[in-house]
């Protein structure tokens, strides 16, 4: 077998295992600590929307052929979400997706990932991500910094930031032009065969 020049990564459940994903806790500070919000629309108001509306843009689903392949940045998912209910935001775009997240998310390292990383980094292996999220790329690069501060990842690619999602082909693409690879010289790892 030929030794890779790059590997790849997945971030959620393969370097970071996300223990809790609690949108409606993200919701509830959001509408706590970074809005206005004059009609006094609950959280679980704002969240219903919300889950509506990812099942309209299909975020989540797992059928491949139904599969979403392009991105909603999360600014201008909040856009639209909060607007929909008149709730004035007061912090930037930026501060609210941190609040969010850090309500909604509770998260470790994956096991034995510094250890395998480690392993890679003394092999000479390039690393790198690729994550389908609509976090923005700071927030991704600040999360898998507080997880893994002595990663080495060339670059971090989070779909919101390039408008396509895994397993589209043009998110590799990019991924293999920015570490300027053949793919036959890149392993990709992830948690789930088909993203």
């Amino acid at each position: 077998m030929k030794k890779p020049k790059m590997i790849i990564f997945d971030y959620g459940q393969t370097l970071v295992n996300e223990k809790i994903f609690d949108p409606l806790e993200g919701t509830k500070a959001v509408l706590r600590d970074a809005a206005k919000n004059p009609n006094d629309v609950s959280a679980e108001e704002v969240q219903a929307l919300a889950n509506e509306l990812n099942k309209e843009i299909r975020r989540y689903g797992m059928d491949i052929e139904k599969y979403a392949i392009v991105e909603v940045h999360t600014h201008i998912f909040q856009n639209y979400l909060y607007e929909y209910f008149n709730i004035e935001l007061t912090k930037t775009p930026e501060e609210v997706e941190h609040i969010f997240e850090k309500a909604a998310s509770i998260s470790e390292p994956t096991t034995h990932i510094e250890s395998f990383l480690e392993f890679l980094y003394d092999h000479k292996i390039r690393t790198s991500v690729i994550s389908n999220i609509s976090f923005s790329g700071e927030l991704l690069k600040r999360r898998i910094n507080r997880y893994i501060p002595f990663n080495k990842f060339e670059f971090i690619i989070a779909s919101s930031e390039y408008v396509f999602r895994k397993p589209h082909k043009r998110i590799f693409e990019l991924a293999l032009r920015k570490a300027e690879l053949d793919c036959s010289d890149v392993w990709y790892c992830g948690d789930n065969a088909v993203l």
